[in-house]
């Protein structure tokens, strides 16, 4: 016999919006997240393209203010999940196993819940690149997000390293703290896409360095300097530096599953789903960063917690009756 209907495990945009659709199918809903709402929505400066999120037009159809930040966005989809009737829960789920029709959730206090179904909605966090120097900097000018450390690194000469979507935003939005930003791309041309790239490539402030890699971040009590490699030719230079931003993609947050679920995985870890996002386990689903092939994007996580949520919603009726 469970507890609850739906525990949702994460609390970003994937497991709000799944904590909302569950709450207003009259499921007893509970969110656990371990840190706080809002994943990696969080750190994102402005979300542009989040349908609907233009900012405010005053009546001669002029922009009054921009579009929400992630932030924003986030505690909007909290407090509209908190209305409908979910609840939230701080805590660091250690693992699960399945009885029958009823999910045991373990909790790093000892303590056991029980749920007819599970969203699993942690997401990814951003990968290392396990040079020297990257975690011996970690928090002295190394960093993994531009939006929470980019004010400490004002008029100073800042290294971003990435080619994609969230390279791309935390170059823009260095780009308005400093005159100094060098975005460092491996490949000879962006993964992001085209409009951000293009975008990136125009403005005067980023200087873009492609078939790059960084090989070492050097410095004393902070960071000093980086030594840069060019793939083709392989010749090494030495640059002063104060910053170096990593953003090399993101590592699934799955590994507290364990082996007992008998889930199904790909290669990098991350949860395999049909179109319904359920699993390979009855009543197991997964929603946002954390799928297996999804287009890692805001809405894309919204949208699939709302499915897996449906289909949880599906699938608690079918066991019950």
């Amino acid at each position: 016999m469970s507890d609850l209907d739906l525990v949702i495990i994460g609390g970003g945009p994937a497991g709000l919006t799944a904590a909302q659709y569950g709450a207003r199918a009259n499921l007893k809903v509970l969110v656990i997240e371990q840190l706080s709402v809002g994943g990696q929505a969080l750190v994102i400066d402005v979300l542009e393209n989040y349908p609907g999120n233009v900012g405010i037009i005053n009546s001669q159809g002029k922009e009054e203010s921009g579009p929400k930040s992630g932030y924003e966005v986030a505690m909007d989809l909290h407090r509209q999940a908190e209305s409908f009737g979910a609840s939230f829960l701080f805590s660091v789920v250690t693992s699960i196993q399945k009885e029958e029709n009823c999910f045991n959730i373990n909790l790093i206090d000892g303590s056991i819940l029980k749920s007819a179904a599970v969203i699993i909605a942690t997401g990814a966090k951003p990968r290392v690149l396990g040079i020297p120097g990257e975690a011996q900097f970690s928090g002295r000018g190394v960093s993994y997000c531009a939006t929470c450390d980019g004010n400490f690194f004002k008029n100073k000469k800042i290294f971003i390293i990435g080619g994609g979507d969230a390279a791309c935003d935390e170059a823009r939005y260095l780009s308005r703290l400093t005159e100094n930003v060098i975005l460092v791309h491996r490949r000879d041309s962006f993964r992001a896409q085209k409009a951000l790239a293009k975008r990136t490539m125009e403005n005067p402030i980023i200087q873009v360095r492609f078939d790059t890699v960084i090989k070492e971040i050097k410095g004393d009590k902070k960071v000093n300097s980086v030594i840069l490699e060019n793939v083709k030719t392989k010749e090494t230079n030495e640059e002063n530096a104060d910053a170096v931003f990593i953003s090399v993609g993101t590592v699934p947050q799955t590994s507290f599953l364990g082996e007992n679920l008998n889930l199904n995985i790909d290669e990098e870890g991350y949860i395999i789903t049909d179109g319904k996002m359920a699993t390979n386990v009855p009543g197991l689903y997964a929603a946002g960063d954390v799928r297996s092939g999804a287009f890692r994007q805001v809405v894309t996580a919204a949208a699939d917690g709302a499915v897996a949520a449906h289909n949880a919603a599906g699938y608690i009726d079918a066991i019950n009756n």
